[in-house]
């Protein structure tokens, strides 16, 4: 099994949230076994998960252009913030999120196993109807379940900054087409600059693919450079949950600013 495999079996499992276990790490599947995702620390209420066999992301909470905000900075490494949660499709509304990427990752292609790196990914993980899933994907989900105690999520929808596809693409993962990118944000043009987003989650999930969201059970945010053996950092604001009747917002983890912005524009 690949490192590139590894990382995202380990994350679509992991982000399931219902446990603190993983796949596995780069090689030894034994090891795996042995060494489960690890738990670091709560980051204003984000709790970090380490991938095995992996160097983790450095997360701190800091300041930048005023605001108080999540850093991720990566260094030939891949590990994630996570949040659980639990909505029924009806509940679903719309996702606020925010970010400042001073530098993309030149070498990263999200289509290619060996360069499936992202300065900043804001990730959704769902449970739903497994039996349309392929051979290979129940393989997966029982080796998941063997490992963790907890099956793989349904499906995983990624928002992401592509360095050279244009916004709206959606690129299937390379090993499980379980796990798709939406890219909303395309080349170089708006670097060093807070971008903020606001995310029809239903409409998304549609585009991606091609079926009904089931329940929305883990929200995360990546920022990693395992595969690229490069360096990523990255600056993210607040990322708000709008219910579907929108009585109030369910927050996910909001900066003491209080900024989430509109879809797509810079602040």
């Amino acid at each position: 099994m690949s490192g590139s495999w590894n990382k995202w079996a380990a994350l679509a499992v992991v982000i399931m949230l219902g446990g603190c276990g993983t796949m596995s790490g780069r090689e030894d599947l034994d090891a795996a076994v042995a060494e489960p995702a690890e738990v670091e620390q709560t980051i204003a209420g984000w709790r970090h998960m380490r991938l095995p066999g992996k160097a983790a992301t450095h997360y701190r909470l800091t300041r930048q252009d005023g605001r108080d905000v999540l850093e991720g900075h990566s260094e030939s490494s891949a590990s994630f913030l996570r949040r659980r949660l639990d909505l029924s499709p009806d509940e679903l509304g719309s996702l606020r999120f925010s970010w400042k990427v001073p530098q993309l990752i030149d070498a990263a292609d999200m289509a290619r196993r060996d360069a499936e790196d992202s300065v900043v990914r804001v990730i959704l993980s769902f449970d739903g109807d497994r039996s349309r899933w392929s051979a290979a994907d129940h393989v997966l989900s029982e080796l998941a379940q063997l490992l963790t105690g907890e099956p793989m999520p349904d499906a995983t929808l990624m928002y992401v900054w592509c360095p050279t596809r244009s916004a709206g693409t959606v690129i299937h993962n390379p090993r499980t087409d379980r796990i798709r990118k939406l890219v909303v944000e395309s080349g170089a043009a708006r670097l060093n600059q807070w971008l903020s987003y606001e995310r029809d989650i239903r409409a998304d999930f549609r585009a991606a693919f091609g079926e009904e969201p089931g329940r929305l059970v883990g929200v995360a945010i990546m920022t990693d450079s395992d595969n690229t053996r490069s360096q990523a950092l990255a600056w993210y604001g607040p990322v708000d949950l709008m219910p579907a009747q929108a009585s109030a917002v369910r927050q996910v983890a909001r900066s003491e600013d209080g900024r989430s912005g509109g879809a797509r524009r810079g602040d």
